[in-house]
């Protein structure tokens, strides 16, 4: 400090500091100019070519006189540049929570399967990415019929944007790869510490290749049934159905296919879970997970022009998160005496999978309701797997299992009515979603309860078959030697931290 005051009161050091200061204040002021008016530009020329590009703009416009033959061919369909760079950043932001779910797992899990839960992280992405272009965006996104889509295999035929979204194709492409990598991540979760490589291989191909595609379509496809149900359609606005339900469920098959690990012994048997190695590691991948919901929900949208719904997305985002932080740290504490920082990670990642699929249609009043009573459902369906001795270390099932079911039924309960689907320049308002306590009765409700229990309990028939199919070829479970070695040692000779002898 004494050096800093002595520098102060030398001219040239005071001249220096104002040249470097005033330098760097100018540099900034000149970036914010710029960054504004890009902004500014893309957005007025996107705005006005979309509009250019509507049936009643084109109506409008006076008639020409028709060429001489051959005939000119249309015009490729528009690419809105604004909203395709909106949903590649989203992609990207979603992508990059597989790096925060890698950390999650590995800190809440044993220090010798570190690297197991690592590098299932990278195989599965590897995986999902080759499934999705060959047939996975097929089945999902293509047209078909109201269970399974029969488009753009090897994302062949594609053209210039996904639908009238104004997106470029395989930017929308991408960022539903990331939503899919998303939902394949979720299910080695309730896995960890004893599912051979081999057998987490396998099943991840049924995950991304089949499960999470076919089903996926039912909702989000362009002729998907549940889209068609009278007189509300099923809504899913970012995937709490789509995405964490389907892999919570997943999860939950896998977990019981598996049966615990060895040395667990659950609470009504007199013992309870195994400590986490690390919770600086899984606390600072819970909040990568947070920072990716940015892309997950709020680039749901596919616009950065429907401005009001991104920042109502991102706002009902954040505060389903932190309630359900607050929700899970004082619902814990009663019961145990320990400000449990655990549970306060798993209790914001509840709120954040429970408002993704309402989040574009709610109030913040109602998001921190949903977040708040998504942490305490996420505690309960804890307390559920261990008395029904299921072995799930790092609770994928009760965040997005039980979670994903809650939030979606929100929906029914606490849409305000204001808003309807959103389309590439806002909401359109001729048709809103209302839910029960807004005077919308219990018929946008009962659509959400089909949607439920028609995906997520057809995904747990099938995943359960999946998993005892792959338990009967001797590769889902490692040997009890394998497992009391460690998966690191046994698996990928060596351990995560050989300057430690614990396991």
């Amino acid at each position: 400090m004494k050096r800093l005051i002595a520098a102060f009161h030398d001219p040239d050091r005071r001249r220096l500091f104002g040249a470097l200061f005033g330098g760097k204040m100018i540099g900034i002021a000149l970036l914010f100019a710029a960054y504004g008016g890009v902004s500014t530009y893309l957005e007025t020329r996107s705005t006005t070519a979309w509009a250019d590009n509507t049936p009643a703009a084109t109506a409008a416009k006076p008639a020409t006189p028709a060429p001489a033959a051959p005939v000119t061919p249309p015009n490729p369909p528009f690419v809105n540049r604004l909203n395709t760079m909106w949903t590649l950043v989203a992609a990207f932001l979603v992508f990059f929570m597989q790096a925060g779910f890698m950390m999650l797992e590995a800190g809440f899990a044993r220090t010798r399967e570190t690297i197991n839960v690592l590098l299932e992280g990278i195989v599965d992405t590897c995986l999902c990415g080759i499934l999705f272009w060959a047939f996975g965006f097929a089945w999902m996104f293509g047209a078909g019929n109201g269970f399974i889509g029969n488009q753009y295999y090897f994302l062949q035929g594609i053209p210039e944007t996904y639908g009238t979204s104004g997106v470029a194709f395989l930017a929308f492409w991408l960022f539903q790869f990331a939503f899919a990598d998303t939902c394949s991540t979720i299910t080695s979760g309730a896995m960890v510490g004893r599912c051979g490589f081999v057998g987490d291989l396998i099943y991840s191909v049924g995950v991304s290749g089949f499960l999470y595609p076919i089903f996926g379509h039912w909702a989000w496809g362009p002729d998907g049934w549940l889209n068609n149900i009278h007189p509300a359609a099923f809504h899913d606005f970012a995937g709490s159905t789509v995405v964490h339900t389907i892999g919570g469920f997943i999860a939950l098959a896998g977990a019981i296919a598996l049966g615990p690990r060895l040395g667990r012994k659950f609470k009504r048997d007199g013992g309870g879970p195994m400590l986490p190695h690390d919770l600086t590691v899984a606390t600072v991948g819970g909040l990568i997970l947070w920072f990716g919901w940015y892309g997950f929900n709020p680039g749901s949208t596919l616009s950065a022009m429907d401005m009001q719904g991104c920042a109502r997305v991102a706002a009902n985002t954040t505060l389903a998160a932190a309630a359900g932080a607050l929700a899970a740290l004082f619902f814990i504490y009663p019961r145990t005496r320990i400000w449990d920082a655990g549970a306060t990670v798993n209790g914001f990642l509840a709120g954040l999978v429970a408002i993704t699929c309402p989040c574009y249609w709610v109030s913040p009043w109602g998001s921190i309701l949903i977040g708040a009573s998504a942490a305490i459902v996420c505690m309960l369906a804890v307390d559920l797997l261990e008395y029904l001795r299921i072995d799930d270390p790092v609770g994928a099932w009760p965040v997005h299992g039980a979670c994903g079911v809650w939030g979606t039924l929100c929906l029914g309960l606490f849409a305000t009515g204001e808003y309807g689907a959103p389309t590439p320049l806002g909401a359109d308002t001729s048709s809103v979603v209302k839910g029960f306590f807004y005077g919308g009765g219990l018929d946008q409700f009962k659509a959400q309860v089909i949607g439920n229990v028609a995906i997520g309990g057809s995904v747990f028939i099938l995943a359960l078959i999946m998993m005892y199919a792959v338990k009967a070829t001797g590769t889902l479970r490692i040997s009890k030697a394998g497992e009391i070695e460690g998966l690191d040692n046994h698996e990928h000779g060596g351990s995560a931290y050989p300057e430690l002898n614990t396991r």
